[in-house]
């Protein structure tokens, strides 16, 4: 499993880990039930500390992507369909904030930003 952090930039190290970990499991790289490297081990590659690898299979785990088996380590959780859209939803919705903002910076009224996204989702009105 390959992690790179970036000790430069406004990402904390643990959501730097986290969102690598995500998406090779929505990729399908990292299958359901395959061993993640103890935390012990992962800070340890990726020369960090134990805290921070700590932290960010916690909210691994909390959002659903891991599951823990004490003396036995964290594994990749059964793929729940809901979680995965519901997370995908709230990607959409940072990207399309950001989205909404650049258009009211810009002076493009709401119907002019509609018609981009029917354009771009591919349902030309």
């Amino acid at each position: 499993m390959d992690i790179i952090i970036r000790n430069t930039g406004e990402v904390p190290i643990y959501e730097q880990i986290g969102r690598q970990i995500k998406g090779l499991i929505l990729s399908g790289e990292l299958k359901e039930g395959e061993a993640l490297p103890s935390m012990r081990v992962l800070a340890r590659d990726l020369r960090i500390s134990v805290i921070t690898t700590k932290r960010a299979y916690e909210e691994l785990e909390r959002e659903g992507f891991l599951t823990t088996v004490p003396g036995k380590g964290c594994f990749v959780a059964p793929r729940d369909l809901e979680l995965e859209r519901e997370d995908a939803l709230r990607r959409a919705e940072e990207h399309l904030a950001q989205a909404v903002d650049i258009a009211r910076t810009g002076g493009i009224c709401l119907e002019e930003l509609r018609q981009t996204l029917d354009i771009l989702y591919g349902e030309d009105i």
